[in-house]
């Protein structure tokens, strides 16, 4: 019978999953104040998303989503699939932003930020994200 070779995961240096986690408040605090920011609404909310051509009826639904996927990406257990949809929540936004021609640097930005946080506090990533060193 033949059995899968699995090779073990070093363990991540306790540093860089403290700079991981710290890149992480970052993110948690704009995806939670952006959540928070959709429930509480306002006229000025209601203008920016009548600008980005989005109907009132998704605020909350997006909100809802958003805390969702942050919830998912704080757990360690889900964090890579809470990384995941985050992108993919991003990759909306920016769309959105893109085609009212919109500044969409801080979301790309906020992707990037997510990412390397994540990579840095979780070593199975650097197995499916392997970088070269200078030496090689």
């Amino acid at each position: 019978m033949n059995e899968a070779v699995t090779t073990p995961v070093e363990k991540t240096p306790r540093v860089l999953v403290w700079i991981g986690r710290l890149m992480a408040l970052p993110v948690a605090f704009l995806f939670g104040m952006s959540a928070v920011m959709k429930f509480k609404g306002g006229p000025e909310f209601s203008e920016g998303m009548a600008k980005l051509g989005l109907p009132e009826s998704m605020i909350v639904p997006l909100a809802i989503l958003e805390l969702v996927c942050l919830v998912l990406y704080l757990v360690p257990w889900t964090a890579v699939l809470g990384a995941i949809l985050l992108t993919g929540y991003l990759g909306g936004a920016i769309c959105t932003h893109w085609r009212v021609e919109d500044s969409f640097v801080i979301q790309v930005g906020l992707g990037i930020f997510l990412w390397l946080g994540l990579y840095l506090r979780d070593r199975r990533l650097w197995q499916l994200i392997p970088f070269r060193s200078l030496t090689e």
